[in-house]
């Protein structure tokens, strides 16, 4: 075919893509884009076929696969001609016409809006599902940007600042940085020229000394290396893109000839060990600048960057930075995630195999494929959606580790919470305790790179608490700890209004069973369609349960149960022995309360009738009941106006920490209960266990006291010892 874009094309992908069929495919692909916008021209009055080939060009670069190269060319085909979605897949197949459905509906996307975090939602969405969309969508860019002059101003604003916010971050997270930095660069002209051309003049005008500089350390460097008999390296320049030293400049407050890493010296080599030694070389002849050392080799970048960086002194006074990685590392740090996808002949592929090596290579775009499908985060809003990506993923800058030397990225200033909620959230909701580099930490203990974090979780605990909302740093963590909170609540709301109108019923002997039909036709007035909508709105206060009852009895039957009602609260029981308990039928028996369950008023109650040592009274609840002959079993009652107190033991564990005694007994102080017995220990786990004698009135006191003493931080275990 006698046509120079073709030919271009061809060109740029005939090193990696040589099957006959494919190349028929791209073909095709490109013969159909020039057909549908035959006629049409770009601003710049250029052919508009010229835009698709050149951002198949550009992804070409990143030796793209032929479906890819078909979605770039045909990008733009149904959302400006008239061809369709469904010719296109008759055409290309499937998985080109999701290709270009995907980028059809990001180009329809304006960031310029009030409706900015949707947006954001929508791209971020489409990355998770399909990387190739947003590459062929940051190409796009890229050649709009270099295009961009043939805009109005007033555009070019507009389009320069969009990039800067989205476009360019995303390829950073991707690692392509040439991409990067080509869109900072080129946005920079139109958002801030002023700046631009003062840096650009100022990179010209010390280009020629700096890069003599670099040059003769080059050559000692080489010579240095030569002397130690290291071979196979590969040692050259790097020049800092404009907007980086912009950036340095505007927001860092620093002047230009402050910025000393304008030119760096880039030691490429073929083995990781060989990176170490030629290090070991450098800051065995340079002066090392104290905490300017970075090891991205150990621990590489969340877009896999890897490379040793160090800042050394020359001994003319001279500083430069030193970048030293292999061939590979120089590969991924050219093209990011496609140096590790590039496509490669009779290789098997698809959509799904390429997700799934991104995301086992690459943490944060795995986290993101978790987020995206997370039902429970996307109910969430939007807004909330990109602050958990952007903080949580992208802005990620702290480093930390599990016991097992997995790598997690943390916002800045995160705590343990953050790290177990980033773990799973189940680990998270069973969290009581952290231990940083082998010690134990509070869990506002700000985690810093390089720390070994390991969680300590129980079963038994009751979950997170609202105060972990201010502790938590990152809003992934947050939105989880709320919505157990809310969860919670609804819960135990529900099953207080269950349990009310379950009393209810028996009270008044009914054993109706109640269901979701029966409610709609009794309180669809009232939106109530279902049972446990009805539980909810009893608990709540909203209905009472003598509406319900009112609605359940005829009427012939309210007036037996008013007269129950009446005689109810006109009997009253004597309490007749020193425990407070009544047996129907005995006038004066020999009553004792059980040391095993230590029953207290409040709790239902059953009577032992023992040989010789009278009646023991136990908890329903105590486990010995059950071994017991249930023919000697007996009801008991409490009865009423007891002014005694009563002991029980409660069970409290928590991580061991100084103070966690004083606190817990301050809480009983402050709730007025008084504490007959203290015990402490601590286990080999950093667990402190603490017994506690208390003497009370009721049940309702020590429910209240438990639910307090589970306030108290570091605290993640409270109940009854049953002995």
């Amino acid at each position: 075919m006698n046509d120079a874009l073709y030919k271009a094309l061809m060109s740029d992908i005939s090193h990696y893509i040589k099957s006959e069929t494919n190349i028929k495919l791209i073909t095709k692909a490109y013969e159909l884009a020039k057909q549908k916008h035959l006629g049409q021209m770009r601003k710049s009055g250029e052919p508009y076929i010229t835009h698709p080939v050149a951002v198949a060009r550009i992804l070409s670069e990143l030796e793209a696969g032929p479906i890819t190269l078909v979605g770039a060319l045909l990008h733009d085909t149904v959302e400006d001609t008239d061809y369709t979605l469904k010719e296109l897949e008759q055409d290309f197949g499937k998985d080109a016409a999701l290709l270009v459905d995907g980028v059809t509906k990001l180009s329809k996307i304006s960031f310029q809006n009030t409706e900015q975090s949707d947006n954001q939602q929508k791209m971020l969405i489409a990355m998770a599902k399909d990387i190739r969309v947003v590459l062929i969508k940051i190409a796009d860019r890229l050649h709009n940007m270099r295009t961009l002059n043939s805009m109005s101003s007033e555009k070019q604003v507009s389009i320069s600042k969009e990039t800067l916010d989205i476009y360019a971050p995303i390829a950073h997270r991707l690692g392509l940085f040439r991409w990067k930095a080509e869109l900072e660069d080129r946005s920079l002209r139109f958002v801030d020229p002023a700046m631009y051309y003062k840096v650009s003049n100022l990179v010209k005008a010390k280009r020629t000394e700096r890069e003599n500089n670099i040059e003769n350390v080059i050559e000692y460097i080489k010579t240095l290396f030569e002397e130690s008999e290291l071979k196979n390296f590969e040692i050259k320049g790097r020049i800092k893109n404009i907007y980086s030293i912009y950036k340095k400049m505007v927001n860092g407050g620093r002047s230009f000839e402050d910025i000393y890493d304008l030119l760096a010296v880039r030691v490429i080599v073929d083995k990781v060990e060989t990176c170490y030694q030629s290090l070991g070389i450098i800051h065995a002849h340079f002066t090392p600048i104290p905490k300017r050392f970075k090891d991205y080799i150990a621990v590489p970048k969340p877009n896999l960057y890897q490379s040793l960086h160090t800042t050394v002194l020359h001994s003319d006074g001279t500083l430069f930075e030193v970048q030293i990685r292999t061939k590979e590392m120089d590969k991924v740090a050219e093209d990011g995630i496609a140096a590790h996808w590039a496509y490669k002949e009779n290789k098997v592929y698809s959509k799904e195999r390429e997700q799934f090596e991104i995301a086992s290579k690459l943490k944060w775009y795995a986290e993101l494929l978790k987020i995206a499908e997370d039902k429970d985060d996307q109910a969430g809003t939007s807004q909330e959606f990109v602050d958990t990506v952007k903080t949580d993923i992208f802005s990620a800058n702290v480093y930390v580790f599990t016991p097992k030397g997995e790598v997690i990225e943390l916002p800045h200033g995160s705590t343990p919470i953050d790290f177990a909620y980033r773990i799973h959230t189940d680990v998270g909701h069973k969290m009581v305790g952290a231990i940083v580099n082998g010690r134990i930490v509070t869990l506002d203990h700000e985690l810093q790179t390089g720390d070994v974090v390991s969680i300590k979780t129980n079963k038994n605990s009751s979950g997170p608490s609202e105060d972990w909302l201010k502790i938590a740093q990152s809003p992934h963590a947050r939105h989880k700890i709320k919505g157990f909170i809310n969860k919670g609540n609804q819960e135990i709301t529900l099953s207080t209004g269950k349990e009310l109108l379950e009393k209810e019923l028996i009270l008044n002997k009914r054993d109706d069973i109640l269901d979701d039909e029966w409610v709609e036709k009794n309180f669809e007035k009232s939106g109530i369609e279902t049972l446990n909508e009805l539980y909810l709105e009893i608990g709540k206060g909203n209905i009472s349960t003598k509406t319900v009852m009112n609605r359940l009895i005829p009427e012939i039957t309210k007036e037996m149960l008013i007269q129950r009602q009446i005689e109810r609260t006109q009997r009253q029981l004597i309490a007749i022995s020193e425990t407070g308990v009544v047996i129907e039928g005995l006038s004066n028996p020999q009553i004792k309360l059980a040391n095993c369950c230590t029953p207290i008023p409040g709790d239902e109650i059953s009577g032992y009738v023992t040989k010789g040592s009278g009646i023991v009274v136990h908890a329903n609840h105590c486990t010995n009941l059950k071994q017991y002959d249930s023919k000697r079993l007996i009801t008991a009652l409490w009865g009423t106006n007891l002014t005694r107190k009563y002991a029980t033991w409660l069970k409290i564990k928590g991580t061991s920490r100084t103070g966690l005694l004083t606190d817990i007994i301050q809480v009983a102080n402050a709730n007025g209960i008084a504490i007959a017995e203290v015990s402490a220990v601590t286990n080999q786990e950093f667990e402190s266990i603490i017994r506690l004698k208390v003497t009370l009135n009721k049940r309702s006191e020590l429910d209240t006291l438990m639910v307090n003493i589970q306030k108290v931080p570091q605290v993640y275990y409270v109940e009854r010892d049953m002995q």
